[in-house]
């Protein structure tokens, strides 16, 4: 399971077209459309085994093998709904870097498709949670997002940035690497441990 989803992290950003298409190039993309498949259907498979253990949340959809101009998109994210609407804050899997050195991030997040006039407001509160070890921020700003170490002293100043109205928002993440030797229950142990430290970031966006 884990291989097929490492194999197709090289493909990210590839251009696929239909194979009856393709002329010359058919085989090739027959083969990076059944690798997607495969590596799609694998993570989604990660993603119900570990949601089987937090029955409480309910998965979304497993994002697709490419997007909509066709380009092969192998990170793969995965929400987990536990109340409220679609319009809220959840907590998401995200696949993250490449075959040497990949995993999956934790974080609390909203899907930006489905977010109302409220979303950004509740997202804001994971800032009024004190630090824990382990975490860092993920921050937009003019639609370009970038990664801010987390300290008391830079979550006080994304505070101050987003009541300015300098940033739009601010995720909590948490990254998992994945080992070559992990098994699936070994990586299953420490997304949990990933998930319970995110947990009272979640919590605060329900209050």
């Amino acid at each position: 399971m884990l291989n097929k989803i490492r194999d197709y992290l090289d493909f990210a950003g590839l251009q696929y077209r239909n194979p009856d298409k393709a002329g010359e190039e058919r085989e090739k993309m027959m083969t990076f459309r059944n690798k997607g498949q495969e590596a799609r259907k694998a993570f989604t498979e990660l993603a119900k085994a570990f949601q089987a253990s937090h029955p409480e949340w309910q998965l979304q959809q497993t994002s697709q093998w490419m997007n909509q101009a066709q380009r092969l998109r192998p990170h793969f994210w995965v929400y987990l709904q536990r109340e409220g609407h679609v319009t809220e804050p959840m907590m998401a899997l995200r696949l993250y870097g490449n075959q040497n050195n990949w995993g999956i991030s934790i974080e609390v997040s909203f899907i930006e498709r489905k977010k109302d006039e409220a979303t950004l407001s509740k997202q804001a509160k994971i800032l009024d949670v004190p630090v824990v070890d382990g975490i860092y921020y993920w921050v937009q700003k003019n639609d370009e997002s970038y990664r801010v170490q987390a300290t008391e002293e830079n979550r006080q100043l994304l505070r101050q940035q987003l009541s300015n109205q300098e940033i739009r928002k601010v995720l909590v993440k948490v990254d998992i690497p994945v080992a070559d030797e992990d098994t699936i229950d070994k990586l299953l142990d420490k997304l949990d441990r990933g998930f319970e430290k995110l947990s009272s970031y979640y919590q605060v966006t329900r209050d």
